[in-house]
């Protein structure tokens, strides 16, 4: 089973008026779904380096009359780099970035910067691929059927220590798809 962004945000116990960022939103599948739960007293700030993918989500956002959805271009390994104030995000989420990233402990210093005070941020990333179930259709550069390069993805605890260096508090473990693993951290 693959991410369904539209299902997952339902677990992330999120209410109408809070502020919520995507940080590397991609085509903006959170985004959108987290941006119709804290509806139009909230806002969400879909942040990404690649233009292309903001435009095309901003379309679908004015689509949608999705007035609450900001978009911002960005380069979160830059110091201040997701361009938001200090303490203002309630809630995050980081999903399928960490392992395309050089400076993984800057992304995670700048989240940690624009979050409240017990502010939560969920990780998801794209699990080691499995030797034991069987699977079919591992690539001959270590990764899965699907997928980056196991040699590019990021484990589970090297991501739970990365946030936990950064500060964070580990919460609880969730079960994103077969092929990912999420963890929810808090600010505090």
């Amino acid at each position: 089973m693959f991410v369904r962004p539209e299902e997952i945000v339902k677990s992330f116990d999120l209410h109408p008026g809070m502020t919520v960022a995507d940080f590397g939103c991609g085509a903006g599948h959170y985004s959108i779904a987290m941006a119709k739960i804290v509806q139009k007293e909230g806002s969400v700030y879909a942040i990404d380096i690649q233009k292309e993918l903001l435009a095309a989500l901003k379309t679908t956002a004015e689509m949608n009359t999705l007035e609450n959805l900001h978009i911002v271009w960005a380069d979160l390994e830059q110091e201040n780099g997701s361009h938001l104030a200090d303490g203002i995000v309630d809630f995050g989420i980081i999903s399928n970035i960490l392992f395309q990233v050089e400076e993984r402990n800057k992304v995670v210093k700048e989240i940690f910067r624009v979050l409240k005070n017990r502010g939560r941020v969920v990780v998801v990333e794209w699990a080691a691929p499995s030797t034991s179930s069987g699977q079919v259709g591992t690539s001959s550069s270590g990764g899965g059927a699907f997928g980056p390069p196991a040699t590019q993805r990021i484990s589970k605890q090297d991501a739970q220590t990365l946030f936990l260096q950064q500060g964070f508090k580990f919460l609880k473990e969730i079960q994103p798809g077969d092929n990912h693993y999420g963890m929810i951290f808090v600010k505090p």
